[in-house]
């Protein structure tokens, strides 16, 4: 399934302007309405894809049918223990009374709230609100935790500031050489490959890390495959080169950075001959990599899931900037480092407050002038906020413990969390689980009351995408009868549980007291207004985006000066977001997976996406096109491999961990390495690859280790 471009509509003034919503990209696209449903369009005029849709976003509207989604709310039936029909002021009452008993019972963070990088940034911000003010609890995290948080805590401790990409996407086309670490970005986001493809026709180089031989590896002047777990050690070896072989910007070091020296000795200690010996990556291609990369006059580090799903995930992704850095790239035109955001809203998702440690604006939970300024937006004493919570792993490891009552939108952890098979038994230990979706995920399943909630088409929201640009997404159908809002669910919860004016369902109106709390944060969007971003083809707004005027001499209608602020496309072109405006290297040095191969599981697995499917499936499962594209799950492993099994491609085989099995069907392949095996996570049942997951965390962001643990490989029979 390639980017295709969709049918361009006949009358223009019938299409309602949108974005898909799936990726991080947040490709634009037109809804025009055909019979009682609607069709996707070209918008060829949004920068970001040019009018380009993978498959995903083309079918898009297909799940917006009544027929495979929910349309009515559904509570657990005291005689039959079965999930039944019931009305909205049921469902809520029962939600609402399912919280109070256990907030009475057990306090406050008893209850906990998990949310999902898909929401839009007023949703994301009204959950936050909404745990923090109303049960008062402290136990909310989100599945943007298992997306780029390693990546966003090394952009914190370097830069000052996370914002996934600090530039534009278009620089991409323009630069010279990219190092791609751990994306398949041709299968994830394939509209997005288009800017390392005019790179190359420009004359760049593009270097992709992976242990598999990808759709994207393929595309590269250079294939580094090293062993899963080892990223930050071949960091660290190409920053040893870039020293030996005087690639260093002594200059730029001295002015914009702080932290050199120790940094390079960690990285002094990773000789070639070692590197190559932890990562399987000659020598000679890691000479190549930084003759490449040393020598372009513009150069970037795109990172992804490869290394930052690890539980020395921030340590490594902190390496590759330490790359960046020493050779002068952050903060220089066409340059540096960027974080290739996964989920829809896994940007604004976190900037808001539904991360166990931050409020709006990015501000941290533990400053006393964030608490303040957030609790007068709020109305409320800074003293009434909790503190920090668990993390997201952390939170679902707790259920049916210390948490007793969890409030779910938007996730479906019984597929996408590590351990999977232990978070569903947890799940299961809760006295009472609410969940709001748009489907019956295989997580709503096992709920006591099921909330059915619009979707992107269905309703008005922002979102903000990997490069930090604030898109709206409009309305271009209404739902079904019997399907409320997500903002719809809190304020009515909130008025339950006394509340209910906090809680607006404007979308709009929510906004703009996002735009409040935000203010001055480091993630700021005081200046973005709908109308702002409505106006004409909007390309959006990049944050941070203060309010107030920029001067350019003019004097409007008024009698204002200057210009609203126009956003900020490019961070770091003159400080870091740090104290003392430079950015940090922090010194670090290699260490192994939490899990290591042994004799008795001798083979390392890793996961991850593949073309037609997005993240646990719950929705693109329900597409037929993207069905026929990819049914079912596999395990990709390589020839030599396959024959010590005693498999051939196609025949069913177990893969087998420390924490559970997985049975899937066998593909074998030349393009991966022979001590390593991929599976996709997308499906439930015998494939569910996430029992297989190791749950070991990163010190600093959390993140489980996803990208590499020990299996052992079983042959039927």
């Amino acid at each position: 399934m390639q980017p295709s471009r969709p049918v361009r509509a006949a009358a223009s003034g019938t299409v309602t302007p949108t974005h898909c919503p799936y990726c991080a990209l947040q490709c634009g696209m037109g809804l025009a309405r055909e019979g009682e449903g609607v069709k996707v369009v070209e918008r060829p005029a949004f920068p970001v894809n040019g009018g380009a849709l993978c498959g995903k976003g083309r079918t898009a509207p297909a799940v917006l049918s009544s027929r495979v989604r929910l349309t009515e709310p559904l509570v657990r039936s005291h005689a039959t223990g079965g999930l039944v029909p019931a009305t909205w002021e049921e469902a809520l009452d029962r939600v609402a009374e399912g919280l109070a008993r256990t907030r009475a019972a057990y306090g406050a963070d008893a209850c906990g709230v998990f949310g999902g990088g898909g929401l839009t940034n007023e949703k994301a911000y009204a959950l936050g609100k909404f745990a923090r003010v109303v049960l008062g609890t402290s136990q909310i995290d989100y599945n943007g935790r298992f997306c780029m948080s390693s990546a966003a805590a090394a952009g914190q401790r370097a830069f000052g500031v996370d914002r996934g990409l600090p530039f534009p996407l278009a620089d991409v086309a323009r630069t010279e050489c990219v190092i791609l670490v751990g994306s398949n970005l041709a299968e994830t986001m394939p509209p997005a490959l288009r800017y390392l493809t005019e790179m190359k026709d420009n004359g760049g180089s593009l270097i992709v890390v992976d242990p598999r031989r990808t759709r994207t590896a393929e595309q590269a002047d250079l294939h580094l495959a090293p062993r899963p777990g080892t990223d930050l050690a071949l960091a660290l070896g190409l920053l040893h080169l870039v020293v030996a072989e005087g690639h260093v910007d002594e200059e730029y070091v001295a002015a914009r950075t702080s932290g050199w020296e120790e940094a390079r000795a960690a990285a002094m200690a990773h000789w070639p001959e070692h590197v190559e010996r932890i990562t399987g990556v000659p020598v000679p291609q890691l000479r190549e990599t930084v003759r490449r990369f040393g020598t372009a006059e513009h150069a970037m580090v795109l990172t992804a899931r490869g290394p930052e799903q690890q539980a020395k995930g921030t340590d490594t992704v902190g390496a590759w900037i330490n790359l960046c850095l020493a050779t002068g790239r952050p903060g220089r035109p066409l340059s540096g480092y960027g974080c290739l955001t996964g989920q829809g809203n896994g940007q604004g998702g976190r900037e808001h407050g539904q991360k166990a440690d931050q409020l709006p604006g990015y501000r941290k939970l533990t400053d006393p002038g964030a608490r303040a300024h957030v609790a007068a937006v709020w109305g409320v004493d800074p003293e009434s906020l909790p503190g920090p919570g668990r993390s997201a792993y952390e939170l679902l490891d707790a259920l049916g413990g210390d948490v007793r009552a969890l409030l779910l939108m938007g996730s479906n952890p019984v597929v996408s969390a590590p351990r999977a098979a232990h978070v569903e038994q947890r799940i299961r230990s809760l006295d009472f689980l609410a969940v709001a979706d748009v489907v019956l995920s295989e997580t709503a399943a096992l709920a006591d009351v099921v909330l059915p909630v619009t979707q992107w088409a269905e309703e008005t929201g922002t979102v903000t995408n990997l490069e930090g640009r604030v898109l709206l997404r409009r309305k271009a159908v209404d739902p079904p009868p019997g399907v409320r809002s997500d903002l719809d669910v809190l304020h009515g919860l909130g008025d339950r549980l006394g509340h209910g004016k906090g809680f607006p369902t404007d979308p709009e109106e929510v906004f703009d007291e996002l735009r409040r709390a935000s203010a001055g944060g480091i993630a700021d969007y005081a200046g973005i207004t709908y109308e702002r971003l409505a106006a004409g083809n909007s390309e959006g707004v990049f944050w941070p985006c203060p309010e107030g005027t920029e001067t350019d001499g003019s004097v409007g209608a008024d009698g204002s000066v200057g210009v609203p602020h126009a956003g900020t496309p490019r961070l770091f072109l003159e400080r870091f977001a740090t104290q003392d405006g430079r950015a940090r290297f922090v010194a670090v040095a290699h260490r192994g997976a939490a899990e290591e191969p042994d004799a008795e599981y001798p083979v390392l697995l890793t996961t991850g996406r593949v073309l037609a499917q997005y993240q646990s499936g719950a929705q693109t499962r329900r597409v037929a096109e993207l069905n026929a594209a990819a049914p079912g799950p596999f395990v990709e492993l390589h020839p030599r491999l396959a024959a010590r099994v005693g498999v051939a491609d196609g025949d069913p085989v177990a893969v087998v961990s420390r924490r559970g099995r997985a049975t899937v069907p066998a593909r074998v392949t030349a393009g991966i390495r022979p001590d390593t095996v991929f599976m996709p996570f997308h499906w439930p049942g015998e494939g569910r690859a996430n029992v297989l997951t190791h749950p070991a965390l990163d010190p600093v962001s959390r993140m489980p280790e996803f990208k590499v643990c020990a299996v052992r490989l079983e042959a039927p029979g």
